[in-house]
């Protein structure tokens, strides 16, 4: 497939340079997550970005080729496995909607009734965590062998600190989990669903890793490396209107507003972007704003978008 006719011919890797040299000059705003204690200990200076293209190019600049914690990021690829194996069954177990609320309330999920709002908030992850868990009989390592897949990348792994972390400080997702299993939409033991969510949030990627394993979103379900089809054209689409809709939690509206693209973000400071047509642009920067999302990799994306008019509005 060709790229996008209004993305014009620039050289990827000196615009990707450029803007990071800007963005440096910026002062650093928020905090890097320190609920989970081993992401405090990131270094809040650390700035990537990465661009990869339809035709299998990767762009990018500074800290692109490091590996950090993808957290929520990992919901786009549990969903994309989920919705494999449930179909449109899985839409009555978790909604659609954006949810109005702290991504990790409690007492929207009592209000109704413990089906998830959407399935990257933390109740509907543990629901699609749930689906994996109870189908796979070795749920964990199938979800890394799909990242691997994704990446053609064999050395992805999962951060045993930031694991040991999340399970020491779960106690919320915990809740969430046990309130839903009261309402009769967790299958799976609890504590078995706790363990492959936390698993997949602690698995390490870089920028460049990121964008290449989100190719199949802007490609209508096809690797388009690879050739192979991950997922379904109408299940990609499906993936794509949840990430514009709630994937970047309470502020996913500004960001369609001011950028355009379907995203995901992750309190490791990882946000991904999609461009159908065209490509997947991911950042990085651990500082977050109130909201959970990374001000800098915000930044960065919409300079792109805007300076590429990638916009799909």
């Amino acid at each position: 497939m060709q790229q996008a006719d209004f993305c014009p011919i620039v050289d990827l890797n000196q615009a990707l340079a450029d803007l990071l040299t800007q963005a440096r000059q910026m002062p650093i705003s928020g905090k890097v997550a320190d609920y989970i204690p081993a992401l405090s200990q990131v270094a809040p200076n650390r700035l990537g970005i990465a661009v990869a293209t339809l035709d299998g190019k990767v762009a990018s600049a500074g800290d692109a080729a490091v590996p950090f914690s993808i957290q929520s990021l990992s919901k786009t690829y549990a969903l994309t496995m989920a919705m494999q194996l449930q179909g449109d069954e899985l839409w009555h177990r978790v909604r659609m909607e954006p949810s109005g609320q702290p991504f990790n309330s409690i007492v929207q999920l009592e209000w109704e009734q413990g089906i998830p709002r959407n399935p990257v908030i933390n109740a509907g992850a543990l629901v699609i965590a749930d689906v994996l868990a109870s189908h796979y009989s070795a749920s964990i390592n199938s979800f890394l062998m799909f990242i691997r897949r994704l990446t053609d990348c064999q050395s992805i792994y999962i951060d045993p600190k930031v694991y040991a972390s999340e399970q020491q400080h779960g106690s919320r997702n915990a809740a969430l989990a046990y309130l839903m299993k009261s309402f009769g939409n967790i299958q799976s033991e609890v504590p078995l669903v706790l363990e492959q969510y936390f698993h997949q949030c602690s698995v390490a990627m870089s920028c460049e890793q990121l964008a290449r394993s989100f190719l199949y979103l802007a490609n209508r379900g096809q690797d388009p490396v690879s050739g192979e089809q991950i997922c379904s054209r109408k299940d990609a689409h499906r993936v794509n209107a949840i990430l514009t809709t709630s994937g970047m939690y309470d502020q996913s509206g500004e960001f369609a507003f001011t950028v355009g693209l379907p995203a995901k973000s992750g309190v490791g400071g990882g946000i991904v972007a999609v461009v159908p047509n065209y490509g997947v642009i991911a950042a990085w920067s651990p500082p977050l704003n109130s909201f959970g999302n990374s001000q800098l990799a915000m930044h960065l994306i919409r300079a792109l978008a805007e300076q590429l008019g990638l916009s799909v509005y």
